[in-house]
């Protein structure tokens, strides 16, 4: 009746489960065909509905990323626990009089790569050390001084090979701007002089490197045959100040590119700023080849005034020139805007905390007057450690001072540029 329920049969296509066969009915000569279509199309579907939907014996359980986080923090416990416990072990049965010597000396080798290298070479550098010494206090020296030849060796090789694996395309681009930083026959980009400036922070560390592969060249690992006044690889060595003054000259040579490429005289202030460096490394390095009379008296003092004159010209071109302050102007008159103020919203102690720690962190080379702290090693590691947080520092304002640069640039001249990271590394139009 019209406005009422319609009976359904039970035997209508539109109750049949999802799963069952399609089952078509003599519904009419004039639905035929739509039916015989509908019917096909529910059988299509409930075949793919068939396809999706596994068993529940079949799904995979993933856990949970926090216990994946949980388990991998274990088991970097259990193995940081164990490579000081066998270290430590192995340290206790060495002689008391070899055991600084060795401890040195196994700290060469492993603490510059330490310092440089990344997350994953912080499990297997400690893993070889940790080799290195139980291998050598249980008498197994010819493996002993394998381990840190063969973890250089495995370095250089991740660093060269050309598969695209670990990261192939930074590592290019490190090899190439390495490549441009020792011969700066092209424009000085951001990267270039960026990575340079870098590396004048890491002069030690390379020192330490050339110190290392000159052992292991020499056969000198696992012995203590470096330690003489005449070994090729000691402290007397003439490629010590040789390696620790390259970073410096190369910085030198492109401050000279920059200034034939801009005739901006800043470039020479900054080229003499990196040249005042050059005294004080080889000053330092006469100490080891005149009398004690003679070092004492004349090399000395000239040695603390060309260190004393570097430190400050680096604090002030820190300040003024590649983090722009402006002599300290914006840090204690913040009423007159300047283009970087608002990163950081103006508060004076993160620009007081950066000048005073910078200014005490370029001074860290006067633990050199100390003979007991000069010799010590855990001293020179916190030295160097301490260094190159003073210049990540100087990273992050100076990338800051960099971007802002570029920015405020943009916007004046309203004029549609490239990708801004090309920008900023592929210009030279910077101050270096």
């Amino acid at each position: 009746m019209f406005g009422g329920l319609e009976s359904i049969p039970n035997n209508s296509p539109h109750l049949r489960k999802s799963g069952s066969r399609p089952v078509v009915f003599d519904i009419g000569t004039s639905e035929l065909g739509n039916s015989s279509e509908e019917d096909h199309l529910l059988s299509l579907e409930s075949n793919e509905m068939k396809g999706a939907a596994p068993p529940l014996s079949s799904v995979a359980i993933i856990p949970s990323p926090l216990l994946l986080w949980r388990f991998k923090v274990l088991l970097f416990l259990i193995w940081g626990f164990s490579c000081c416990k066998i270290g430590w072990d192995s340290v206790m049965r060495m002689s008391a009089d070899l055991r600084d010597l060795f401890l040195y000396e196994a700290f060469l080798y492993y603490n510059p790569l330490l310092l440089v290298c990344a997350t994953w070479m912080t499990i297997i550098v400690p893993t070889s050390m940790t080799a290195y010494l139980y291998l050598y206090s249980h008498g197994e020296v010819s493996l002993a001084a394998s381990q840190p030849v063969l973890l250089y060796a495995a370095v250089l090789m991740t660093l060269i090979f050309p598969f695209d694996i670990f990261y192939l395309s930074s590592r290019f681009f490190l090899l190439r701007t390495i490549w441009r930083i020792v011969f700066p026959l092209q424009a000085i980009t951001f990267a270039d002089f960026f990575l340079a400036d870098i590396f004048t922070s890491m002069s030690k560390v390379f020192s330490d490197l050339e110190r290392s592969v000159c052992r292991m060249v020499h056969r000198q690992v696992a012995t203590i045959a470096w330690f003489e006044a005449d070994s090729v690889c000691g402290s007397h060595s003439v490629a010590i100040p040789i390696v620790l003054v390259l970073p410096y000259i190369f910085r030198f040579f492109q401050c000279l590119r920059q200034y034939k490429d801009t005739r901006e005289k800043t470039s020479l202030l900054n080229a003499l700023k990196y040249s005042t460096a050059v005294p004080v490394i080889f000053i330092s390095a006469i100490k080891y080849h005149v009398f004690p009379d003679k070092w004492t008296n004349i090399y000395r003092p000239l040695w603390l005034l060309s260190a004393v004159l570097n430190s400050l010209y680096s604090f002030y071109w820190d300040i003024t020139r590649d983090w722009d302050l402006s002599c300290f102007t914006r840090t204690f008159k913040f009423s007159k805007p300047h283009i970087l103020s608002h990163l950081l919203y103006g508060r004076k102690w993160v620009y007081v905390w950066v000048i005073g720690s910078n200014l005490i962190l370029r001074c860290t080379w006067t633990y050199k007057l100390s003979a007991h702290l000069r010799h010590n090693y855990l001293t020179v590691f916190t030295i160097t450690a301490l260094e190159m947080l003073r210049r990540f520092q100087w990273v992050f304002f100076r990338v800051e001072n960099e971007w802002n640069k570029t920015k405020s640039n943009i916007q004046m001249s309203m004029i549609d540029m490239p990708n801004e990271e090309e920008e900023l590394l592929n210009s030279n139009g910077h101050d270096v």
